[in-house]
């Protein structure tokens, strides 16, 4: 329960880069399902968001994702 007092634990999570780590993690050793699909990215993915709520026990938590289609950032000039 919150409280003013308690004090707030928030946890931000790059999904993209979670889930490029899980499934080359697996890359040797892949996690498949009984239809044969690679799983290994949500596989992975799961067991890091499972653990950061037992171990951190995080008051708030997003799971952020790169918005699709290419970079829309500015390129910076060289001086």
């Amino acid at each position: 329960m919150l409280t003013p007092a308690a004090p707030k634990k928030l946890f931000l999570l790059d999904a993209y880069a979670l889930i490029y780590r899980a499934y080359f993690a697996f890359a040797k050793n892949p996690r498949v399902n009984s239809k044969g699909e690679n799983t290994s990215a949500a596989f992975g993915f799961t067991n890091v968001l499972i653990d950061i709520l037992k171990t951190e026990q995080p008051t708030h938590i997003a799971v952020v994702f790169d918005p699709p289609g290419a970079n829309k950032c500015p390129k910076t000039s060289a001086r």
